[in-house]
């Protein structure tokens, strides 16, 4: 049997591909409410969401975006019901096995971030079955934030060079953005330039806290499951008609 075509999602014409974001993170907010709304349990929102996030990540290949990172799960949500926290866990481990072959074939490179050692061993293996099988490929950076704070991401950080001061390894004036940045779950991971937010909530949410400083921020009331190829099209069309400054005096001023 041939396999099933894949369909190419045409960049819009009135985008200009050269001043499309190189990395776009989101946070994939209002799955809970998207299936309270419906009468139906959190679960079925949290199953539309891994949809939309698997067509997001095609646009972002297809657009020629480099990198797309995802806030999965907080160091927070622990927090959340256990039936919930165990049901995200195991659709993790589902969602990886069932589209492991279909991001081979796609070339795309998958990656976790966060502090991995606190989640279920039987999703670990999972995840470091999924990066070790896609390390090689060369398509597009797919960046999942699982179990991830950026306040923790910091604290460790510090406390692994503070280490390396101790030890005499390197002097405390060596210590520079480039230094820090390799100690981060993200190194060698370009910044985002582009994050949006669904369900309308005008916070980062200790997400990528060091990593965000010149992000700019898109902000839309549709909630995360309905989040489709318009109104990742109307962030797109947003982007391009800032102008990034980073702290310098602008073409407008």
């Amino acid at each position: 049997m041939s396999a099933k075509p894949r369909v190419v999602h045409e960049l819009p014409t009135d985008l200009d591909r050269n001043r499309l974001p190189r990395h776009v993170a989101v946070i994939m907010d209002g799955n809970g409410r998207w299936a309270k709304r419906r009468g139906l349990p959190r679960t079925m929102g949290h199953r539309r969401g891994v949809d939309a996030l698997k067509a997001l990540l095609r646009y972002c290949r297809d657009w020629g975006v480099e990198a797309l990172t995802a806030y999965a799960f907080s160091t927070e949500n622990w927090g959340r019901p256990l039936e919930e926290v165990e049901f995200l866990m195991a659709l993790f481990e589902r969602v990886l096995m069932r589209e492991l072959r279909e991001m081979m074939e796609e070339e795309v490179r998958i990656r976790f971030v966060g502090n991995l050692q606190a989640l279920p061993a039987s999703l670990q293996e999972k995840i470091a079955l999924s990066m070790e099988e896609t390390r090689d490929n060369r398509g597009i950076w797919f960046t999942v934030a699982t179990n991830y704070g950026g306040r923790e991401e910091i604290i460790r950080a510090c406390r692994t060079i503070a280490a390396q001061v101790l030890r005499g390894e390197i002097e405390p004036e060596a210590i520079d953005e480039s230094l820090f940045e390799k100690h981060l779950y993200t190194a060698g991971i370009c910044h985002p330039d582009l994050l949006i937010r669904t369900s309308g909530e005008l916070r980062i949410s200790n997400f990528l806290l060091w990593q965000m400083a010149y992000a700019e921020i898109y902000v839309t009331d549709t909630l995360w499951p309905d989040f489709d190829r318009t109104e990742f099209y109307r962030a797109l069309s947003s982007y391009q008609k800032r102008e990034r400054r980073f702290g310098k005096v602008g073409s407008r001023e």
